[in-house]
């Protein structure tokens, strides 16, 4: 405890008040000390104790101890504290300024302030008055006090300021009617347009798929999907939220009146001459403001090659020869966010000749292929899938691509497409290539058309691909053979890798993404257990005597090449 006594106090010190006479009378400062500090505070106009953590007389913490112990009032550690539960207007914004004293809490009639100079009565009365409650003084320490004044009271256009890299230079593009939003929010429209061409950028950069910009009570955060993962990129402050929303709306083409129901809509930014990438945007009414996410489509992804989707050689021997014949329909299978749409475009950028009419029916369509009539289904109009497919018949097509069955309505249309002359590529929402063909067949396709029509499956997920910094893993036969491999396997020329974490790879250990696939071709085996009706255990179990790896097997291929990791394909494949 710090003494109370109280010493005879020289004539220097008569004319002190506050906290240099405090000091003195605890033998915590000598009198000559204290009146050169203050007459120094004096002539800079600078308050007292500002001066004396200045001068290393004291350090902070050691002042607030004894500021805590000599006054009787609590002592609280700033960095305890969660910012996001405190609230921002119990007292005004230029009075915690000028006072530097800053509001916690209220309670009833009593207001919890947060201070480093509990002798400061002036201040203290000041917020007295405009709060219209019994003040409860808390000591903190001032340099912490200064920066949570400093953080909490800051402008949203000088915190957005902090976040945008001054080296920025695409411009996004600009359309005729302004966002008319309320403009009491303190944020100026310049700096909101400059951390969305920078968040933009980041995603692109990063190698994101979707970008997610999500509006809380007490907070606003934006996430970034990269790799598969959802990452927080950054906490822009909350009063942008309206107007952020406004300029994506504007620039995506939407409703920015509207905010209580959802909207879909598209951008372009346009990074060079050769290159511009497109936007799907789909905002989400909550109860906290518009969450927005914008599904990054790049056009260079769909013409990679098939060589750099990740398929095996014999796999993507078996791909290439179905989608070049004549007639009959290719499915690509697996969950949203498993690269099903590279793939399709993949196989139509090879079709895409002079010779050759390809027509697609998306909703929407993700990524502009020149040499392709795209067409965007829209239900509310009537452009349903099942119409515009009637109507790609009456077109003289090679090429149909669906961008998903739904209904039994669309799913015949596209067989009788397969069986009279057509090349159809479709998706399907199912876990691997034999539970295709019956969930066709329980969505009332009869089995002779899925037979006749349907010639290969692709059931597909992407897995994280191992940074250069991997390192190997050391696991015994047994365990490995537990995993999924075979004794033949382990013939001591391979080794499986682990992730380790470096610069490059942001510590995670991964660094982009590679496919793995399940193959199916529709042999005379497997027609004859569809025209049977068998199961997709049936299916499944031929398909491997004709040699086709299931995705656990293809997963294991790929940590044998030493591209992915076994905890990776186990998460991936879920079996």
């Amino acid at each position: 405890m710090v003494a109370v006594t109280s010493p005879q106090v020289g004539a220097d010190s008569v004319a002190m008040a506050g906290l240099a006479r405090a000091l003195v009378q605890h033998r915590l400062l000598r009198p000559d000390q204290a009146s050169a500090i203050q007459k120094k505070a004096e002539a800079e106009k600078r308050p007292f104790i500002d001066q004396l953590l200045t001068g290393g007389e004291l350090d902070a913490r050691a002042l607030a101890v004894f500021a805590a112990e000599a006054f009787g009032h609590p002592l609280l550690d700033i960095d305890a504290l969660d910012l996001a539960h405190v609230p921002k207007d119990l007292i005004d914004t230029k009075l915690c300024i000028e006072t530097r004293m800053f509001a916690l809490s209220k309670r009833g009639n009593r207001l919890s302030v947060a201070l480093s100079d509990p002798t400061d009565l002036q201040s203290l009365d000041r917020i007295k008055f405009q709060a219209q409650a019994i003040i409860d003084p808390i000591i903190v320490e001032h340099p912490k006090l200064l920066k949570l004044i400093e953080k909490t009271t800051q402008s949203a256009t000088d915190q957005l300021n902090t976040l945008i890299d001054d080296s920025l230079d695409v411009e996004l593009p600009t359309e005729e009617a302004a966002p008319q939003v309320d403009t009491s929010a303190d944020v100026d429209d310049a700096p909101v347009v400059k951390f969305l061409q920078k968040i933009l950028m980041d995603g692109i950069n990063n190698g994101a798929s979707d970008l997610h910009f999500e509006p809380y009570e007490k907070y606003y955060r934006i996430r970034l999907r990269i790799d598969g993962e959802l990452r927080e990129w950054a906490q822009p402050p909350l009063a942008i939220k309206e107007k952020l929303a406004s300029r994506i709306k504007v620039i995506s083409r939407l409703d920015i009146s509207e905010k209580r129901v959802p909207q879909d809509g598209r951008m372009k930014l346009v990074i060079s001459p050769q290159r511009a990438i497109d936007f799907r945007v789909s905002t989400l009414p909550t109860l906290f403001g518009e969450k927005i996410v914008m599904r990054i489509l790049d056009p260079s992804s769909a013409k990679l090659g098939i060589d750099a989707l990740g398929y095996d050689a014999d796999q993507k021997e078996l791909l290439l020869d179905a989608v070049q014949r004549p007639y009959g329909m290719v499915l690509v299978t697996g969950p949203t966010g498993s690269g099903k749409t590279v793939s399709l475009y993949t196989c139509l950028n090879i079709l895409n000749k002079a010779g050759v009419n390809i027509s697609t029916a998306e909703d929407p369509a993700e990524i502009n292929l020149p040499g392709i009539n795209q067409v965007n289904v829209n239900d509310k109009a009537g452009l349903t899938f099942s119409a515009a497919l009637k109507s790609f018949l009456r077109q003289d097509p090679d090429v149909i691509m669906v961008g998903e069955i739904r209904d039994l309505e669309t799913a015949d249309i596209a067989i009788k497409a397969a069986q009279t002359g057509h090349m159809v590529l479709s998706t399907l929402h199912t876990n691997d290539a034999p539970t295709t063909l019956t969930r066709m067949m329980n969505m009332g396709i009869a089995p002779f058309n899925i037979a006749s029509s349907v010639i290969l499956i692709t059931a597909q997920r992407l897995a994280r691909r191992l940074c250069t910094c991997k390192a190997p893993l050391d696991l015994d036969e047994d365990a490995l053979i537990k995993i999924g491999y075979k004794e033949e396997d382990l013939d001591g020329s391979w080794q499986p890798f682990r992730p380790v974490g470096c610069e490059r790879c942001n510590g995670g250990g991964y660094k982009g993404r590679v496919g793995i696939y399940q193959v199916m071709p529709i042999s005379d085996e497997i027609q004859r257990i569809i025209l049977s009706g068998g199961n997709a255990m049936q299916i499944a179990t031929q398909a491997a005597a004709d040699g086709v790896r299931d995705l656990r097997r293809s997963g294991l291929l790929k940590v044998k090449q030493g591209l992915t990791s076994i905890e990776e394909v186990q998460g991936c494949t879920n079996e």
